[in-house]
């Protein structure tokens, strides 16, 4: 992927969500809601404030983070889809909570 975020966006690949229900139902791709979960690919280089100056960027690339529903703009890059996120459309980040359990 040749992509690089201008100001505070993101570039971030959907996370497909789970086949089944915890129950054991399988749910159909017409029931399916858009992931609202991804790992970001690419991160831009931060907004500028009314000096000029670059306010970084919370987030970095290889971060799993949630969005908003209706976040970002969808692309297509070789063949495979994409989302253009403004870093204020991130809710979260998703941290690894085993490498806390292990280093407690």
């Amino acid at each position: 992927m040749n992509i690089k975020p201008l100001g505070d966006r993101l570039v971030v690949e959907r996370l497909e969500q789970e086949e089944k229900t915890s129950g054991g139902i399988i749910i159909p791709d017409t029931a399916k809601e858009k992931p609202k979960q991804g790992k970001v690919l690419a991160v831009g280089p931060g907004a500028k404030d009314e000096n000029g100056k670059r306010i970084p960027v919370d987030v970095q690339a290889g971060d799993i983070v949630l969005f908003t529903q209706w976040a970002g703009n969808e692309i297509k890059i070789d063949g495979k889809d994409y989302l253009v996120l403004k870093e204020s459309d991130v809710i979260g980040i998703i941290e690894n909570t085993d490498s806390k359990k292990k280093a407690a």
